[in-house]
């Protein structure tokens, strides 16, 4: 079958756009190309009305890939993922994580796969002949108005030999036009070639660079307080995404940069934190980064470091830092659990905080969620909710906007927590204690 466009597109190989209208060096959404002054603008500058956001990704598909036999969706500027445990919602950000794996320098798609455990740790179990039994990712980007980029990678087994992962088919879309297409006849030339990406090659990439550079910019952080309390841990970590390198990331921020970001989350910690009043970044005699805090009620010169820090407290600098570390222009930012040992109170404003750092030129943000205190936020939209349900065939995703008469439950007073919570619950919850405590 022949590869799809982005949607609304006639997308063909070769074809170029309608005559007049010049295809953009830089990955551009359809409202930016619509009005090119607002290209580097701010609201400001040309007001907010005629302000044009920044491309995301707007769809995720995913066939044959570990829980997802099938998954396919839009995703908005904010997207939460709920579901029962072990029904994807990890395997569902790793997706994402593996095809910024395979655009990244030092990874590749051999890495991406072997890291997982080879095509077998992949491949969903229900695969069966669907697909052809192989793995099938696509990502679309753009805005409201409509996708400006594609890609889709189709990966499988060597017919013979080794059995190595192998591509068998790679597609790029770039403002409707198909900038790649493989195999093509240099690969039936050379079958070897088939074991990598055009995505990962400076060579091949140069027609679709901005795809690339969009992919390798998704950042997944799931801050593990004692990671970071242990710089032994860390030393020899670059980028670790669960925050082993987290103070020498923060040292490595120009200084007038990482002033004004920190004394952004001082202030939005005095919110939560009773008491809290100064937050630094200092290096002790030996090199070794520390943040460092004082509290009002505490001595002169009485100070704490990230040893002394709560867990919560930690993991909340964390996350605040990718936040303003995010830019619009780059792939989202992934959360796992953000609620982690933060008070309901905090849970709760965490989607109201996401939108308005979007609004601000933040990230997109993609996270997962067990927290019905995260879904009371009344701003948070259904479309903005990814369900995950379980089944035989592997798990099928749904917006929350999908499952039936969830308006007329809202129209009633009824929130999403309320809704979605027991659509989550595994069937079998209520024999949970009895069946432990039987044993």
């Amino acid at each position: 079958a022949s590869p799809r466009g982005p949607p609304g597109t006639a997308a063909r190989r070769g074809r170029r756009p309608p005559s007049g209208v010049r295809a953009p060096t830089e990955l551009v959404s359809p409202r930016r190309a619509a009005h090119p002054e607002a290209r580097g603008a701010t609201r400001s500058s040309i007001g907010a009305a005629r302000y044009a956001p920044a491309v995301r990704l707007t769809r995720l598909t995913l066939k044959n890939w570990r829980n997802f036999r099938l998954a396919d969706f839009p995703l908005l500027d904010r997207m939460v993922v709920v579901g029962p445990n072990a029904s994807g919602k990890s395997n569902l950000l790793d997706a994402l994580r593996f095809l910024r794996q395979v655009a990244s320098p030092g990874g590749g798609f051999q890495a991406a796969v072997r890291d997982r455990g080879g095509l077998s740790g992949v491949r969903c179990l229900a695969a069966r002949n669907f697909n052809r039994g192989q793995v099938t990712m696509r990502a679309e980007f753009g805005d409201d108005d409509g996708p400006s980029a594609a890609y889709e990678l189709t990966f499988g087994a060597e017919p013979r030999g080794h059995r190595r992962p192998i591509l068998k088919q790679e597609t790029v879309w770039v403002d409707g036009r198909e900038r790649l297409t493989r195999p093509n006849d240099d690969d039936n030339a050379d079958p070897e070639q088939l074991t990598q990406t055009g995505l990962e090659q400076v060579k091949a990439n140069r027609d679709f660079r901005e795809v690339a550079d969009l992919l390798r910019s998704i950042r997944y952080f799931h801050l593990v307080p004692h990671l970071l309390r242990d710089p032994e841990r860390g030393r020899n970590r670059t980028g670790d995404p669960y925050g082993a390198d987290f103070l020498r990331r923060i040292a490595r921020t120009p200084e007038r940069t990482r002033e004004r970001r920190l004394h952004r989350i001082r202030w939005a910690l005095r919110s939560v934190v009773p008491q809290f009043d100064e937050l630094e970044l200092q290096q002790d005699e030996v090199g070794q980064w520390h943040l460092s805090s004082h509290y009002e009620h505490w001595r002169l010169g009485a100070r704490q470091t990230e040893i002394d820090f709560s867990d919560g407290t930690l993991r909340l600098i964390g996350l605040l830092w990718s936040l303003l570390d995010g830019k619009p222009s780059e792939g989202p930012v992934l959360f796992e659990e953000p609620e982690l040992s933060l008070h309901s109170s905090i849970v709760r404003k965490l989607p109201t905080m996401l939108s308005r750092i979007r609004f601000s030129n933040g990230p997109q943000v993609i996270l997962t969620t067990h927290s019905s205190d995260l879904l009371e936020d009344e701003g948070l939209g259904k479309d903005e909710v990814a369900v995950l349900h379980p089944g035989p065939e592997g798990t099928e995703a749904r917006l929350g906007s999908k499952i039936p008469d969830i308006q007329a439950m809202l129209d009633v007073g009824l929130s999403l927590a309320d809704i979605l919570e027991p659509a989550t619950e595994s069937p079998e919850i209520h024999r949970f204690p009895s069946r432990f405590a039987t044993l």
